[in-house]
This record gives structure tokens, C-alpha cells and sequence, in this order.
């Protein structure tokens, strides 16, 4: 079982920064799409940002220019570092891997969430 761990979330001030970090098992992050999604109260839990295996990476329009996703694959985690953050960016932000399994299908595996809150 795939095993995602995030960490680094909390209360920042607008305009403020802040590193998130997810801990995957095995060799999760080195060969596989992982990315970042988040969900606000009563909102549709949305995309922020994703790194493919080969090392590419895709931005939500509202946060691009504002945060990088990265991995490290000794450490097995993925980060997204955040910066200029606006109350709109308050949500749970989850960690997300998709493995293409050997029938063509796509398998989500998900962390727990870890709670961002921007606000003065």
C-alpha cells in the first residue's frame, strides 16, 4: 500500500511562505506523477501543481509564479514551496500519486491533508 505523509502546514500572514512536504514510501516519488491538490470549505478539491516522473511540471493558473514543486528522490518527498500567499489559498492541501496500472488504468492514492491558513 502507497503511504503519503504531508507536513509544513499552518497559520502564515498574507504574503507569507510556507514549505510543504510529502513523505511517500518505497520509491513513490522517483517513478511516478505525484502532485499537489487542495480543498477548500464548500469548494471542488482542485489541482495546484504536479511533477512528472521525467522531471516536468505543471502549474493551477491562480498560484503560478507563487510556489515550486519539487522532489527529492533520496529523501522520497515531494515539497511545495509556497510563497506570496493570499487568503484564497487557504484550504487542506493533500499529496497525490498516480501509478498506471497494467490494465490502462489510472490508481489515485492520497495523504492525509495538512491545513493551510492564510490570514492576518
Amino acid at each position: 500500500q502507497v503511504q503519503l505523509v504531508e507536513s509544513g502546514g499552518g497559520l502564515v500572514q498574507p504574503g507569507g511562505s510556507l514549505r510543504l512536504s510529502c513523505a511517500a514510501s518505497g520509491s513513490i516519488v522517483r517513478d511516478n506523477t505525484m502532485g499537489w491538490y487542495r480543498q477548500a470549505p464548500g469548494k471542488q478539491r482542485e489541482l495546484v501543481a504536479t511533477i512528472f516522473s521525467r522531471g516536468g511540471t505543471t502549474y493551477a493558473s491562480s498560484v503560478k509564479g507563487r510556489v515550486t514543486i519539487s522532489r527529492d528522490s533520496v529523501k522520497n518527498t515531494v515539497y511545495l514551496q509556497m510563497n506570496s500567499l493570499k487568503p484564497e489559498d487557504t484550504a487542506v492541501y493533500y499529496c497525490n500519486v498516480k501509478e498506471l496500472q497494467r490494465a490502462g488504468t489510472w490508481r489515485d492514492s492520497w495523504g492525509q491533508g495538512t491545513q493551510v491558513t492564510v490570514s492576518s
